[in-house]
């Protein structure tokens, strides 16, 4: 449940560290995914937690190291989805399938976290971009494993295809959320957009047929 100013604790309620933490990170979620990073403040961030400030100070030094935070955790959860989608199946049709929907779920989930990791506003701190560039490396590397075992490429020509992949489902499923066509639902845009990565990867055929 989303944390909104009626439905955060009460200043001064005490919670466990972890949970606080949790909590906090919730709380700034909302907060980034509306204004971005740089319009986003700690206050508007305590605010909606239901802290004061120095509470939020307490567990996180700075607006950076709390964006951080949170973007570590967006970025762990589509590598995890992911890496899971291709465990999922022996079939690499299914495969494909999977990892396209992996990719729209994540931007459609209603919290926005896709935002954080594919639409920052600020790519241009060092620490930022390394973990974008992550997602797209981990994501891509999980993939080519898969590519450079069944088809017998190298992992320079598996990682090329890989990312390829990458690039089409979370740029498709971006552009699916922003058109808000309620006459294309996420099933049928994630359904058509691995018809068409199928249709291209099924030409390197498996080294074992």
């Amino acid at each position: 449940m989303s944390t909104t100013p009626e439905t955060a604790p009460k200043r001064g309620s005490r919670l466990p560290r972890l949970a606080r933490r949790a909590q906090l990170l919730e709380a700034a979620q909302e907060v980034f995914v509306a204004n971005g990073y740089h319009a986003a403040a700690m206050d508007d961030i305590a605010d909606r937690a239901g802290v004061s400030k120095p509470v939020l100070y307490q567990h996180f030094p700075g607006k950076l190291e709390l964006y951080l935070a949170l973007l570590d955790s967006s970025c762990d959860a589509i590598v995890a989805s992911v890496q899971d989608a291709l465990k999922s199946t022996e079939d690499n049709k299914l495969r494909v399938a999977a990892t396209m929907h992996a990719f729209y779920d994540y931007v459609a989930n209603a919290q926005g976290a896709f935002r954080l990791v594919f639409e920052s506003d600020l790519t241009n701190e060092p620490a930022v971009r390394e973990r974008v560039d992550r997602v797209t490396h981990a994501c891509a590397e999980a993939v080519s494993e898969v590519i450079s075992a069944d088809a017998g490429l190298s992992r320079e020509q598996s990682m090329v295809l890989a990312v390829s992949l990458v690039g089409m489902a979370q740029v498709s499923a971006r552009y699916w959320l922003g058109a808000g066509d309620p006459s294309f639902p996420q099933q049928q845009a994630a359904d058509l957009v691995a018809s068409l990565a199928w249709r291209g990867i099924r030409g390197f055929p498996r080294t074992d047929t």
